[in-house]
C-alpha cells in the first residue's frame, strides 16, 4: 500500500527547538561560503575589529616620558602707565602680542586711582604679563622657548612639573626666528631629545605639550599637514592640525618617538582662537639658532643685498629657462655683495654656494645661514645661459643694532615733528634733489595731517636739502606764523598748514 505523502502542514508537527538548530546551521554555512571569496570569516570579525584597535596610536608611554620636559613660563615687566587704561588678562596679552598688535599700557592690578602711579609713572614693582611654554635643553637648566614669550620681559619665571619653580635669565632671543633660550639655575633636570626633521613625513602623528590658557601640562595630538610651509623669510615652518593656543608659545612638537621635531609658534586665525591650523619651528633650525644664542648671545646672518621674487611659469618660458624654479632678481642694493659681484637686475639666482635655489625664500634662508666672510659661488641664469659668479657674502645687520646706531630724529621743539635724512639712493630713486623723510609725529604736526614716512620738500617756500637745514629754517620762524610744508605722501604732493603752539 502506497504511503501518503505527508503534508505541508504535517512539518509544523516537528519540535521548533530541532528545525531552529538546522536552520541556524545552514545560515551559518551559507554566511561562511558568501565570506570566503573575501578572504574574511565570520568568526574572524572579532579578531579584525581588535587589530584595528590595536593600530590607534596611544600616546600614554610618550607623554609620561616627554611630560617632566616641558616648563611653564611666565614673564613679568616694570610698564609705564597710564591712569585709567585698560586691565587686560595675560591671555589676552599673549594673543595681541602673538600677532603683533601694540600692547596699551596696563593699570595697576592692586591699586585704584588714588596713592601712587599718576599718569605716565613707572611702577617699581614687576607686573604678571603672560604665560607661555617652554622645554629644557640641557640638564643643567638651558631651557629654549619662543622669542615674543620673553619679548619685553623684566622678569622671567620657569617652572616645572613637580612645582619646582625657578627665576630665569635670558640668554639670547631672535626675532627673525622667534627662538629664545633662558637659563635657570638647576642640575640634572630631564632633557628632551631631539629628533631629525628630515624624517619627518606628511601624515604622521605627532603631539604638543605646554600650558594653554595657563592650563599646565595639556596634551593635544594631531597629524603633520604640511612641511616646509613659507610663512616668513627665514624658516620653512611645519604645519599641523595639533590645537595650539594662546600660552602654548614655545612648547615642543613630538613625534610618535618622544622626539622634539618642532617649537610650537604660530596659528592661522580668523577668531583669535584655533581654527584647526597650526605651525611649528623645525627643531633643526631652533638648534642652529639656540646655539648661537648660547655661544654669543646674538646670531650672526649672511647678506648680499639683493631682494629676489619667485619666478612664474611665463617668465620661465619666456626667458627660456625651462621650469619656473629660482630667485628671479628684482632690485640689486648699492654698494652691496651682490653689486660689487656683477649681478644683474634680471638675473634669476638658480644655485648658491652649491645648494639648489627653487624660490625666493630658498635663497634668504641660504644666504641667512652662510657665515659672513665667506667668498662662495653663485650661479644665475641670464639671457639664455648659465653664468657662474663669485660672490663675498656679508653680514645682515640686526635691526635692533640697526636702529641704535642710526642717529635719532632731531625734533622741532615747536612742531612735533621728527625728520631725517634721505640716502643718495632714496633721492636717485625717489627722483628727487632734496627733502627730509618724517620719522616721528605729534603736537601740531599730527593735528596738521602730516604722518610718518611723508617726504617734506619745502618750508615757508625755501626748498630743503637735508635734516640740518630743515632744523634751522625752522628755528628762524615765527612762533605764532602759520607755516606752509609742501609735503609728498606717495607720488602725491600737497600743502600742508601747522600753527605752532597749538
Amino acid at each position: 500500500m502506497l504511503a501518503r505523502p505527508a503534508s505541508a502542514g504535517s512539518l509544523f508537527q516537528k519540535p521548533m527547538m530541532q528545525t531552529s538548530v538546522k536552520f541556524r546551521r545552514a545560515l551559518l554555512r551559507w554566511s561562511a561560503a558568501a565570506l570566503l571569496p573575501l578572504g574574511l570569516s565570520a568568526l574572524h570579525l572579532p579578531a579584525a575589529h581588535a587589530q584595528a584597535a590595536r593600530e590607534l596610536p596611544d600616546f600614554t608611554e610618550l607623554v609620561e616620558r616627554s611630560a617632566p620636559s616641558v616648563v611653564n613660563i611666565r614673564t613679568a615687566e616694570r610698564v609705564r602707565r597710564a591712569q585709567g587704561g585698560p586691565n587686560m588678562d595675560e591671555q589676552m596679552l599673549e594673543f595681541l602680542r602673538r600677532f603683533g598688535i601694540p600692547v596699551p599700557n596696563q593699570r595697576n592690578p592692586r591699586g585704584g586711582g588714588g596713592g601712587g602711579g599718576g599718569e605716565g609713572e613707572e611702577d617699581d614693582t614687576p607686573q604678571r604679563r603672560g604665560v607661555g611654554s617652554g622645554f629644557i635643553l640641557s640638564a643643567d637648566g638651558f631651557v629654549m622657548t619662543n622669542a615674543h614669550v620673553v619679548d619685553g620681559a623684566d622678569e622671567v619665571w620657569v617652572t616645572l612639573t613637580d612645582k619646582r619653580e625657578f627665576k630665569a635669565r635670558i640668554i639670547g632671543a631672535d626675532a627673525r626666528t622667534d627662538v629664545a633660550v633662558v637659563k635657570i639655575e638647576a642640575s640634572g633636570l630631564p632633557a628632551v631629545k631631539i629628533g631629525e626633521v628630515s624624517r619627518l613625513k606628511v601624515g604622521e602623528w605627532v603631539l604638543a605639550i605646554g600650558s594653554p590658557f595657563g592650563f599646565d601640562s595639556t596634551v593635544t595630538a594631531g597629524i603633520v599637514s604640511a612641511k616646509a610651509r613659507d610663512t616668513g623669510d627665514f624658516l620653512p615652518f611645519i604645519q599641523t592640525d595639533v590645537a595650539i593656543n594662546p600660552g602654548n608659545s614655545g612648547g615642543p612638537l613630538l613625534n610618535m618617538r618622544g622626539e622634539v621635531v618642532g617649537i610650537n609658534s604660530q596659528i592661522y586665525s580668523r577668531s583669535g582662537g584655533f581654527m584647526g591650523i597650526s605651525f611649528a619651528i623645525p627643531i633643526d633650525e631652533a638648534v642652529r639658532v639656540s646655539d648661537q644664542l648660547r655661544a654669543a648671545g646674538k646670531v650672526v646672518r649672511g647678506r648680499i643685498g639683493v631682494e629676489p621674487v619667485d619666478v612664474s611659469k611665463e617668465v620661465a618660458e619666456a626667458i627660456g629657462l625651462g621650469k619656473a624654479a629660482g630667485a628671479l632678481v628684482r632690485r640689486i642694493l648699492e654698494d652691496s655683495p651682490a653689486e660689487k659681484s656683477g649681478l644683474e637686475g634680471g638675473d634669476v639666482i638658480v644655485k648658491f654656494d652649491g645648494k639648489a635655489v627653487e624660490r625666493a625664500a630658498d635663497l634668504r634662508r641660504i644666504v641667512a645661514a652662510t657665515k659672513p666672510g665667506s667668498q662662495v659661488s653663485m650661479q644665475v641664469w641670464r639671457r639664455g645661459a648659465y653664468k657662474d659668479l663669485p660672490i663675498t657674502v656679508a653680514e645682515l645687520e640686526d635691526e635692533s643694532a640697526r636702529r641704535n646706531a642710526e642717529p635719532a630724529p632731531k625734533p622741532a621743539p615747536t612742531l612735533g615733528l621728527g625728520v631725517a635724512d634721505l640716502s643718495e639712493a632714496q633721492k636717485r630713486e625717489l627722483k628727487l634733489r632734496g627733502g627730509v623723510r618724517v620719522e616721528s609725529v605729534e603736537g601740531a604736526a599730527a593735528r596738521a595731517g602730516l604722518r610718518e614716512g611723508d617726504l617734506i620738500l619745502a618750508v615757508d617756500n625755501t626748498e630743503i636739502q637735508n635734516a640740518k637745514q630743515f632744523q634751522s629754517v625752522i628755528a628762524k620762524l615765527e612762533k605764532a606764523k602759520l607755516i606752509n610744508m609742501l609735503v609728498r605722501r606717495g607720488n602725491v604732493v600737497n600743502y600742508l598748514l601747522l600753527r605752532p603752539g597749538r
